[in-house]
């Protein structure tokens, strides 16, 4: 299974693009977006792609009501993190993120290093973070930032859920 990971697009619209036409020509099984997503016109734009999609809220991510309308029209989830799933028998944590990079990040690695998850994405910080921890038996995973002016680097990440590899892919 091929998962798109993405999070922190924040309104660019033309990353946003850019970051859906890699995912529909990566033969995605499922995409994730880990929160600031921001508009619904950015869920539209996210909307397009062919994949079951699972979209968590930020921060900043402003009318959700509208957000949760347009997902429900669109067969998209949308989630208040935190959020646990299980696919393909790997056990998953879903994040986005709250106060600093160093909070947040602190956060996402107590909660992989409990042993619990095979899989512990987060976002927030805007920074690309992959890495195994417990003898490569879990994964931390942040994909960076769409968006990619707080970084100066737009990334997003495919995983292959099997293996745990990742790809980070810069738009």
């Amino acid at each position: 299974m091929r998962i798109a990971v993405l999070s922190d697009s924040h309104d660019n619209l033309i990353k946003l693009r850019k970051a859906v036409d890699v995912i529909s020509r990566s033969d995605v099984d499922l995409t994730i977006h880990l929160g600031d997503i921001i508009s619904p016109f950015s869920l539209r734009e996210l909307a397009k792609l062919e994949s079951e999609i699972i979209v968590i809220y930020g921060n900043n991510d402003g009318d959700k009501m509208q957000l949760a309308n347009i997902a429900r029209e669109k067969g998209i989830t949308v989630i208040e993190p935190p959020y646990e799933m299980e696919l393909k028998n790997k056990r998953i944590f879903l994040m986005h993120g709250w106060k600093s990079k160093v909070f947040t990040r602190s956060i996402a690695e107590y909660i992989a290093s409990s042993g619990k998850y095979n899989v512990v994405m987060y976002g927030h910080t805007h920074e690309v973070d992959v890495r195994k921890i417990m003898n490569g038996k879990v994964l931390l995973l942040n994909p960076g930032e769409v968006f990619g002016m707080l970084s100066g680097k737009s990334t997003i990440a495919l995983l292959e859920l099997e293996s745990l590899e990742v790809q980070v892919i810069e738009l």
